[in-house]
């Protein structure tokens, strides 16, 4: 099998180029916003728009798959080749809530295309990354004579990842025998930036809870009782000091238990991207970095655990004093997790360090919110450089660096069910503004995405063969 032609496949996009943008401003006009009740019929209205396009596109079967909530769309075109492997790409149709009054320069809705970018609410996350699959694999065709793609291609385009994907997992279980790959691509993900193009090759997982503290039956007085009774906001309070010890690493007992560590290639990849902690300070509105001893802010994100306080209430909050002993507290707790660590062990862990923290007289409760496992890809996996040849080719032979996502999704339920290596592929920049005003995406950056696609399926086809 021959790797398909570069000039061929760029051909074919510039050729297409302009009503492929005019599709994605189309699908774009639809506000499938997953958040807000009112827009369930768009949210709808957006998986039948992008089956339709898949249809229309060739895939042979392009289904809506309804859920609890909102539906999801599968496609499948099989290769024809009885050795091809599959792979199954995956993305989001739902977008985030936006208004003009949120601070955007136009409406949200109604795109705009200026000065090289598209302008609307999921132009880079997630609608134009999931599209840009459509033209990769039209290209794919055209430049290698193929009438289907070198691997059988499957899509799952969920409808709820905006909404915390609270019905994705059931769904990958129940369909389970259909989404059956060889490998996984995520396209819901970034590169470092438009001069250096980069792989992510895994994500952190997430478990978080809310502990409610009770004390008194109701508020009381501090000058009668104060010194006497347990003060709940006081537990609270004393958890979360001692959460972390002085070197900022997490003192729940187990915590750490089977974290993967990071390799010494894996560190020296990442102290190669061009990263300035005084730029990154600004962008997270911080004045200081801190966090666990003996690693970089790169390291500390991407691929070490953490415990974040989130909130913390109790007692009065109104204006001036209100001298008493409040009846309750509560904490809002979470963990970022890694490569090695299991939800359900860190939450037994947790609400075990809770319960041997809580003195007599304190009655508490604790919940943990769904739980999203992490996910790591070697960085030798051959499907990894098959994503890395590809991307290369698309970017003129720029060196494809690596880089990990510090937040959680749902691409790990999919390797977990599925048993198959994730990999991610992605254009979109920080500067695209993901759930802010003014969301854009790069043309030329989309367009790479277009072209890395329309390789990727016959390196993929000779890599897993």
């Amino acid at each position: 099998m021959s790797e398909t032609p570069d000039n061929a496949v760029r051909t074919y996009i510039q050729q297409h180029r302009a009503a492929f943008l005019d599709d994605l401003a189309e699908w774009l006009r639809i506000p499938s916003v997953s958040a807000q009740p009112e827009h369930d019929g768009d949210v709808r209205r957006s998986a039948e728009w992008l089956a339709a396009k898949l249809s229309g596109t060739g895939f042979p079967v392009a289904e809506i798959w309804p859920t609890p909530g909102a539906p999801a769309v599968y496609a499948e075109w099989p290769s024809g080749d009885p050795d091809a492997p599959t792979v199954l790409v995956y993305g989001h149709h739902d977008v985030q809530p936006a208004a003009r009054e949120d601070g955007w320069h136009t409406d949200p809705f109604e795109p705009l295309v200026a000065d090289g970018r598209m302008y609307g609410r999921g132009a880079a996350d997630d609608k134009g990354q999931v599209f840009f699959h459509t033209l990769g694999v039209r290209a794919h065709l055209a430049a290698t004579g193929r009438t289907a793609p070198a691997v059988n291609l499957k899509l799952l385009i969920e409808g709820e990842e905006e909404s915390g994907s609270p019905h994705f997992r059931a769904l990958v279980e129940q369909r389970a025998q259909r989404l059956a790959a060889d490998a996984v691509i995520v396209s819901d993900t970034g590169m470092w930036s438009e001069t250096t193009p980069t792989v992510c090759t895994g994500m952190r997982g997430l478990a978080d809870c809310e502990i409610t503290l009770h004390g008194p039956d109701q508020d009381i007085h501090s000058g009668s009782f104060g010194g006497a009774v347990p003060n709940p906001a006081t537990v609270a309070a004393r958890l979360v000091a001692a959460l972390h010890d002085e070197n900022e690493q997490v003192t729940i007992p187990g915590f750490y238990e089977g974290v993967a560590p990071l390799t010494d290639e894996e560190r020296e990849l990442f102290a190669e991207l061009p990263f300035d902690e005084e730029t990154w300070l600004r962008t997270a509105k911080s004045h200081g970095t801190l966090g666990e001893a003996g690693y970089s802010t790169l390291e500390r994100v991407w691929a070490r655990p953490t415990a974040e306080l989130n909130g913390i209430g109790g007692g009065y909050q109104g204006p001036g004093g209100k001298t008493i002993i409040p009846s309750s507290a509560q904490l809002k707790l979470s963990f970022r997790l890694v490569a090695g660590q299991e939800p359900d062990k860190i939450e037994r862990a947790v609400t075990d360090w809770v319960d041997s923290r809580i003195p007599a007289g304190i009655r508490h409760e604790i919940v943990f919110g769904a739980a999203t496992r992490p996910c790591l890809t070697p960085l030798d996996h051959p499907a990894l450089r098959s994503v890395v040849r590809a991307m290369g080719r698309a970017f003129d032979g720029h060196k494809i660096r690596f880089t990990r996502e510090g937040g959680s999704g749902p691409a790990a339920d999919l390797q977990d069910v599925l048993a198959a290596p994730v990999l991610f592929l992605g254009i979109s920049v920080p500067s695209d503004g993901w759930h802010a005003p003014n969301e854009k995406v790069e043309l030329e950056l989309l367009l790479k995405g277009v072209e890395t696609t329309a390789h990727l399926w016959d390196d993929m086809a000779r890599t897993l063969r």
